[in-house]
């Protein structure tokens, strides 16, 4: 496993292997596409071979696994499966994920009311994310505003994606890594802070049946072009 001060550089130069578990869904699929495009490594772990297998053929330079076997393989591991399975996968990647960085994009969606905002008892899917895989993992969440859909159009979405972490380090890599995919990745503070943004995920859903559109995203406004690059900010 590479050190941190590696893990930052591999992510800026394209060259990290990043697992996504349930990397055949909309979002887990339009973020392998993304990253492919940067020049990393995809290791695509799913519970459907053939549609891991269709999806791989299209990437180069990729692998479809199980959990397990993803997690075990990959320098940082995106999550972004249905809540539903979100505790299931979080066991199932437990020991592979021990000393890496675990980007949660889980969203707390309960359907049918998928527009209206229902947080877990524990305040977060990051948090609950982080209280199953323990201290061994730097989990950090992000990725939840932004469109599917357009991940898969070939360029760069234009949004902002929020990032947060209790771990400044592990917030630093996603944000070069969110900076590949979007407009740019925005240090959003400690990982509680990820309740809003999962939060919102429902309300930008909401937006998108009333204006008929097909993926509303978000912009943070009064920051300099750099200034997740210039941040002088503690945890």
């Amino acid at each position: 496993m590479p050190e941190i001060l590696d893990i930052q550089q591999l992510a800026e130069a394209g060259k990290l292997t990043i697992a996504i578990i349930g990397g055949t869904g909309d979002l887990g699929s339009g973020l392998a596409k993304a990253w492919s495009r940067s020049g990393h490594r995809i290791v695509i772990g799913s519970r459907s071979p053939e549609r891991a297998a269709e999806l791989v053929q299209g990437l180069g330079n990729a692998q479809a696994l199980s959990y397990a076997q993803a997690a075990a393989q990959g320098d940082v591991i995106v999550l972004a499966v249905p809540f539903g399975s979100h505790e299931q996968a979080l066991d199932e990647i437990r020991e592979g994920a021990e000393g890496k960085i675990v980007i949660d994009a889980v969203v707390p969606l309960v359907p049918p009311r998928v527009a209206t905002v229902q947080l877990p008892a524990e305040g977060s899917a990051a948090q609950i994310a982080q209280r199953i895989l323990g201290p061994e993992s730097r989990v950090a969440s992000a990725f939840h505003n932004v469109g599917a859909s357009k991940l898969h159009l070939g360029e760069r979405v234009d949004c902002d994606v929020l990032v947060f972490s209790d771990d400044k380090e592990a917030r630093d890599v996603v944000i070069k890594l969110a900076s590949q995919v979007a407009s740019r990745g925005v240090d959003g503070g400690p990982l509680a802070n990820s309740a809003a943004a999962e939060a919102l995920t429902s309300v930008l859903i909401g937006l998108n049946r009333r204006y008929k559109v097909s993926a509303a995203g978000i912009h943070i406004t009064g920051l300099d072009g750099d200034s997740t690059d210039r941040r002088d900010l503690k945890k």
